[in-house]
């Protein structure tokens, strides 16, 4: 199961899953957008479902979540629905931070509130929360969204403890800056005429010297909810070329 399954990242996330022979759930706040992806998962000879779900409100996540588990075990949930914004302590308006709480922090909260019970009682099961390098690392105006990214961090850690006796798995992935349509889109809205400059500049402040690709984040994720990587749990797994350690 797969939320924000319509996103860059997600859409690869819900292939990958998809072309592994699982049966993926997409999850996402518009559901024609999650019908695409479904389409083409089908495409390619897999089979997924889609679902309109807006993960701030728990009201939301629990009505489709119970439809979902009516239709079988769920042993995968990846995190994926998440927003971003720009701005620094002060240029954080009220509305802003909570809104950036909402989805990031509080969707990831009922989205794991409505699943951990079904995958105790039925074994076990594996979360796997996206997060960001924003959350354990300085980056200039990106207090709220890094604020929620660090949250994120934060609550994998107390899951993947809390839930060990259950045989439930909780990682974290954090990467770095990666090319998707909501890159493009920003640049478009925020430097008019100047998007092909911006994107460089983007570019070369990793230490690689590029974005990364969804798929390269869909690739790490889809190892981390198999069984090679059953000896994992309670870590934040950065992809971020370079950038923590490798700057300066």
């Amino acid at each position: 199961m797969v939320t924000g399954g319509a996103s860059g990242i997600g859409r690869s996330v819900a292939q990958r899953f998809a072309s592994s022979g699982a049966f993926v759930h997409v999850l996402d706040i518009d559901q024609d957008a999650a019908k695409e992806v479904v389409s083409e998962i089908a495409a390619i000879g897999g089979n997924a479902k889609a679902y309109g779900c807006d993960v701030s409100r728990q009201e939301s996540v629990v009505a489709v979540l119970d439809r979902v588990f009516q239709e079988g075990r769920v042993h995968i949930l990846v995190n994926n629905a998440g927003i971003s914004h720009v701005g620094n302590l002060e240029g954080t308006s009220e509305s802003e931070f909570d809104r950036i709480f909402a989805v990031n922090v509080k969707g990831m909260y009922n989205c794991m509130h409505a699943s951990v019970a079904h995958m105790k009682a039925n074994g076990g099961g594996i979360i796997l929360n996206m997060a960001s390098i924003a959350g354990t690392c300085g980056l200039a105006d990106r207090f709220a969204y890094s604020m929620s990214k660090g949250a994120v961090v934060a609550m994998t850690y107390s899951v993947a403890k809390d839930y060990l006796a259950h045989n439930i798995r909780c990682n974290c992935i954090s990467p770095a800056r990666v090319h998707t349509p909501f890159v493009d889109g920003f640049l478009q809205r925020n430097y008019p005429g100047k998007e092909r400059e911006m994107f460089e500049k983007l570019e070369k402040s990793q230490p690689i010297r590029r974005m990364a690709r969804p798929d390269e984040i869909a690739a790490l994720a889809l190892f981390l909810c198999s069984e090679e990587a059953s000896f994992i749990t309670g870590s934040d797994y950065p992809i971020d070329g370079g950038f923590l350690n490798l700057r300066g």
